[in-house]
């Protein structure tokens, strides 16, 4: 993490439910005192069972409860973005209004424990709902070079200056594979991985990537992504995968 913002990196993704609370414990620890520019976005909604297992937690006093325990193991006093992460369905976004938890939300944020509201795992209705009581300024769902259901949302919150975060950039637990996504790495003296991130990076200006990394090494090659550049011609055989 040190190295990571010593290269420049001023944007952190995480959550207390990771661990749970060993991760913002470690930045915390790596961190703080934190630099002035950095921007740690955290996410609610959701908890761990025993198990390691992923449960909804989207009760207004489970949201209260979350927000307070980021602040406390990251040695905040106010977070800068807080996604709600629907759980409506756990895995995939799912309609429903989602207006009792954003409430819960804007309390908090009326307390100033919270600067700005994103979203996570949800639809462009859900979204609607919510820029209607306040500004959204980040939407979190999966997305990346395989799983392209929300190429229209990625235009449209680019038109309205939204951040658009993909998560599972890279496939998440069943990592991209594809016999021309290995071609063009090849071709580029790149690994797959990196090019499935500039794919990202050149799709749209509004995304903004988190993708996970182990180790300082991978740090570097993740980093690396970020200035390799994709010709039109290999970005329309990517967009054919």
């Amino acid at each position: 993490m040190r190295d990571a913002v010593a290269a420049g990196v001023n944007h952190i993704d995480t959550s207390d439910f990771y661990g749970p609370h060993e991760t913002n414990q470690l930045i915390k620890k790596a961190l703080h005192p934190y630099p002035q520019d950095l921007c740690i976005v955290t996410k609610v909604g959701a908890r761990r069972d025993a198990k390691g297992g992923w449960l909804a937690a989207m009760e207004p006093e489970a949201l209260k409860q979350a927000v307070e325990d980021n602040l406390r193991n990251l040695g905040l006093d106010v977070i800068e973005v807080v996604n709600l992460r629907s759980m409506l369905h756990p895995a995939r976004p799912k309609e429903g209004s989602l207006k009792p938890q954003l409430e819960a939300l804007l309390a908090l944020q009326a307390r100033g424990l919270i600067r700005h509201i994103g979203l996570s795992n949800v639809t462009a209705t859900q979204i609607a709902e919510a820029q209607a009581m306040t500004p959204i300024v980040c939407v979190q769902n999966m997305y990346n070079l395989a799983h392209r259901q929300d190429d229209e949302l990625v235009d449209q919150l680019a038109q309205q200056g939204i951040a658009y975060v993909p998560f599972f950039p890279l496939g998440g637990f069943s990592p991209l594979q594809s016999d021309q996504l290995n071609e063009m790495a090849a071709s580029l003296n790149a690994t797959p991985m990196q090019v499935a991130l500039a794919w990202l990076l050149r799709r749209s200006p509004n995304i903004l990537l988190i993708p996970g990394t182990s180790s300082p090494e991978h740090l570097k090659e993740n980093l690396a992504s970020g200035s390799l550049e994709l010709s039109d011609d290999v970005m329309e055989k990517l967009n054919a995968i």
